[in-house]
């Protein structure tokens, strides 16, 4: 039985996917507009989220394109729409949606759709996912190695790497078939005993230390002090030096539990034999597209050239896993035909190159010629923009990564003409 979110804001079309769905043996939970659905997410990870494109609050596309950046994909998604476009289903393809069901939604399809998502997420999470058959790359192979004896262990663990590293990947090779995985996310907002129990016996993953405000931190703790009792393994990732980040305030004490046990992850870099391969599976894994002229089960096939292959191979990927799948589920939903040829691989990557010191320079030219007052103020909108993405909007994450008290931040950004889309209550 699998746990299936609807989220649909028309209250017919959730009533009767839950009575179908729930006839076919799953637990429904419906969510009547992406803010319901956030919070939903935020408290668990379903194991298939039907997201309907249209919603009053947030349409779906952009729901998607927040879980994504802040790591909670970690689940499949299909899309609904009764009217969207083929550049709207391309574009939530791209972002990670798996499929698209058009309304009305005929039973068979609907159910086809579901097996489908389901067998895929099935395959990644009750083994240990797209690197389990992997390991060409010596860094690999002993990564793994290491990972198998850390699995037994007693004690959190923090892994260590470098920006885009997806580091679920990693640690799904430390999760037993049949326990229970959570990724933290949102769910820190609440830090109660609900986390422990849906955990129990299994393991709780949190993304990106850097990224918890204060509150989060301290809901963290104490998830970590009952941790042990509940039988819940805390298995962490943080891309700066902890004690970089205990030197920016993050709690010393907190830092000190979760990094009782350490491993380094690889980059992509050092993973270049194993690229082929991994790519294939990211392929196979996560994405499919609609075609023109596929059957009503299925979606039309994808595989990489030689070539192709070859090409993901020698890319430098300075953005690391997460540039290296953005770019596979870019190529699936683009190509031409099932086999992703060479050029249109070309062209992809080309949007995933670093930029040359020519181009960075370039970049900042024309604020050589304003005055200097002119030109900081263009750089610190740039600056605080990024920022803001980065932490999904939070001002409680930008005013801690920027140093700034969040008074202060909020002046700066009115200031400066930034709007934040978000109310103080949701810090």
């Amino acid at each position: 039985m699998a746990q299936i979110l609807v989220v649909d804001d028309e209250v017919g079309i959730r009533e009767l996917l839950s009575e179908i769905l729930s006839d076919e043996g799953h637990s429904v939970q419906l969510a009547e507009n992406a803010t319901a659905a956030r919070e939903w997410r935020a408290r668990a990870r379903p194991d298939l989220v039907l997201l309907d494109i249209w919603m009053p609050d947030m349409d779906g596309v952009s729901l998607l394109r927040e879980w994504a950046s802040n790591g909670l994909l970690t689940m499949p998604v299909v899309m609904m729409s009764g009217h969207a476009t083929i550049d709207t289903a391309v574009e939530a393809t791209r972002i990670g949606a798996l499929d698209f069901l058009e309304k009305p939604i005929a039973l068979a399809r609907l159910l086809s759709t579901v097996k489908r998502a389901l067998a895929r997420d099935e395959n990644r999470v009750g083994g240990s996912g797209v690197l389990a058959d992997l390991g060409k790359s010596p860094a690999l192979a002993e990564l793994k190695r290491r990972l198998a004896q850390l699995a037994t262990a007693d004690g959190a663990l923090l892994m260590r790497g470098e920006r885009g590293m997806l580091p679920e990947l990693f640690a799904r090779l430390l999760h037993r078939p049949g326990t229970p995985w959570v990724g933290a996310g949102q769910i820190l907002a609440e830090g109660s005993q609900d986390v422990l129990q849906q955990a129990a016996g299994g393991i709780v993953f949190i993304d990106e230390l850097a990224r918890l405000t204060v509150a989060q931190q301290k809901h963290l703790a104490f998830l970590a002090a009952h941790a042990a009792r509940a039988r819940v393994r805390l298995v962490s990732y943080c891309s700066e030096s902890p004690r970089r980040l205990v030197e920016q305030g993050f709690d010393a004490g907190l830092m000190a539990t979760l990094s009782e046990l350490r491993v380094s992850l690889p980059t992509l870099a050092e993973l270049r034999e194993d690229i082929p391969a991994l790519a294939q599976a990211l392929l196979a894994q996560g994405t499919e597209v609609r075609a023109e002229g596929r059957n009503e089960g299925g979606a039309a096939p994808r595989r990489f050239s030689a070539a192709a292959l070859q090409l993901l191979a020698d890319f430098a990927w300075p953005g690391n896993l997460q540039d290296m799948a953005s770019a596979v589920r870019t190529l699936a939903a683009t190509a031409s035909a099932g086999e992703i040829a060479e050029d249109e691989t070309r062209a992809v990557l080309a949007q995933f190159a670093a930029p040359t010191v020519e181009e960075k320079r370039t970049a900042f030219e024309p604020l050589f010629d304003q005055p200097l007052r002119e030109a900081r103020d263009a750089f610190e909108r740039a600056y605080f923009e990024h920022q803001l993405a980065e932490a999904g909007g939070s001002i409680a994450r930008v005013a801690e990564k920027s140093g700034l008290e969040r008074t202060h931040l909020y002046r700066k950004l009115k200031a400066l003409g930034i709007s934040t889309g978000r109310k103080e209550s949701e810090e």
